[in-house]
């Protein structure tokens, strides 16, 4: 690896030399986890570059190539399992510069990666009344590229599915690493070989995302006494295909009143919460639906001002963002993500709720997966141990709950345990050096990993 002779290769460029700024560039929110935390704290970058087009991150990716340089591409770095951090050093790949819209057309918007996803939405808005289907809940700050390289769901999702399920994202344009750098267009079944790769196989130039009509969503918080029927509440109202909807989050109780700050004053300790987005015109058929249940109660409504202080969109209390909001308050909480689906999943959530205890609090997201409503869990925890931790994902397991692991580093380890046969033929052939965000991919590495310990990439740059 030959620092110097990079960054003399690229000092015409936006390039970024300054310790203070290449460690805030070399961090995501890996710290979200204390497993996380105590691996890749250190790690840090030599030289950042931010290229302002894609003849620039293919010179980018030439120069580092000749110099054995890795290179590890971000955006805003609002992701959490330590997808942008660059375990190897050499080049972070910042694309904050690569932000412009293409083309704007009905049902689908053309864009470069580094654009804020609430940016594109205001724009989508604004000039054709059409939004995205789906964004994370860090949508004030995170990039569009880095949602489809790290990401896997999020608000809208309870309509539209994972962010991989077929029809989510139309194309992708992605440059490899080679000697002389190709483009790849990607549609279809191809889509699979770089969406959630976190760019360990090619860097991503131009995405045409799907659009849907845009509407003033008004958020709601409803209440209820028990947490079975909140979360048997949520998951029959995803199931009203009449009442459009793009959020149902369900907090057990004490979350709401211990972590929601602007909630103060609205919820007590033994309030479980549902915070929703309902399209205008559907809020009268929740509000029938709600009254079929005697025990709910809806006490926000962000098209009434009825409280002194407006607690915000509801996303901001949902999907990632709940465990941010509990962070700010206990350090000592984190999470997991589970998948509760078939046609026992309300039961499965009951069974954990029972083993568990006040160990853990449930927070869950209505996602929709093949038709069929499921619950995607993002469970706080209360962290003592890893050992403690390993324990609980175990259990969750043997009762039926699938978990991602959002206390790996790794593609596989926070996904399905298993390798991406598609992901890694791509690697083979637009990364023949393995400089793309290298560590992230244990298949490339280690091919016969067998998954019974959490991996430790062997090229890690050590703790100073």
């Amino acid at each position: 690896m030959n620092i110097d002779a990079a960054k003399a290769a690229l000092a015409h460029l936006e390039l970024d030399d300054n310790p203070a700024s290449i460690r805030s560039k070399s961090r995501d929110f890996f710290w979200y986890s204390p497993v996380l935390k105590a691996r890749l704290d250190h790690v840090v970058a030599d030289f950042v570059v931010s290229p302002r087009d894609e003849a620039e991150v293919i010179e980018v990716l030439k120069t580092c190539y000749a110099h054995d340089v890795p290179v590890t591409v971000r955006g805003a770095g609002t992701g959490n399992y330590g997808q942008a951090m660059p375990l190897a050093g050499g080049c972070v790949m910042h694309l904050k510069n690569m932000n412009r819209i293409r083309e704007i057309a009905p049902g689908r918007v053309v864009a470069e990666p580094g654009i804020v996803i609430r940016d594109l939405d205001a724009q989508t808005k604004a000039q054709s009344g059409q939004e995205l289907r789906m964004m994370p809940s860090t949508a004030a700050t995170a990039t569009l590229g880095g949602f489809i390289a790290g990401g896997s769901g999020g608000v809208g999702s309870v309509r539209w599915g994972a962010l991989r399920d077929l029809g989510n994202i139309i194309r992708l344009r992605v440059v490899s690493m080679e000697a002389e750098p190709q483009i790849h267009e990607f549609t279809g079944e191809e889509l699979h070989r770089v969406s959630h790769a976190y760019g360990t196989n090619g860097i991503i130039t131009e995405i045409e995302m799907p659009l849907a009509p845009a509407y003033d969503w008004v958020s709601t918080v409803l209440t209820f006494p028990d947490f079975a029927e909140a979360a048997r509440f949520g998951a029959e109202l995803a199931a009203e295909d009449g009442i459009l909807v793009k959020l149902i989050t369900v907090c057990e109780a004490p979350i709401a009143a211990q972590y929601f700050q602007r909630f103060k004053g609205h919820v007590s300790e033994g309030d479980n919460t549902l915070q929703l987005m309902v399209a205008p015109q559907s809020m009268p058929a929740l509000e029938t639906f709600l009254a079929r249940w005697p025990a709910g109660k809806m006490i926000f409504r962000s098209d009434a001002h009825d409280w002194s202080r407006d607690p915000g969109v509801a996303y901001e209390y949902g999907w990632n963002h709940t465990t941010l909001r509990a962070l700010k308050v206990d350090p000592d909480i984190t999470y997991l993500q589970v998948r509760y689906h078939g046609a026992d999943f309300l039961e499965v959530i009951e069974a954990v709720r029972a083993r568990f205890g006040a160990e853990l609090m449930q927070h869950l997201e209505v996602m929709r997966e093949h038709g069929q409503v499921i619950y995607a869990g993002l469970t706080m925890v209360r962290f003592t141990t890893e050992e403690r931790l390993e324990e609980i994902v175990r259990e969750h397991e043997e009762m039926g709950a699938m978990i991602f692991n959002p206390h790996r580093y790794t593609l596989e380890e926070g996904g399905r345990q298993s390798a991406d046969a598609r992901q890694l033929a791509f690697k083979r052939e637009a990364d023949p050096k393995g400089l793309l965000n290298p560590g992230k991919m244990i298949a490339w590495d280690v091919p016969d990993w067998g998954y019974e310990r959490i991996y430790a990439y062997a090229g890690m740059r050590a703790a100073e």
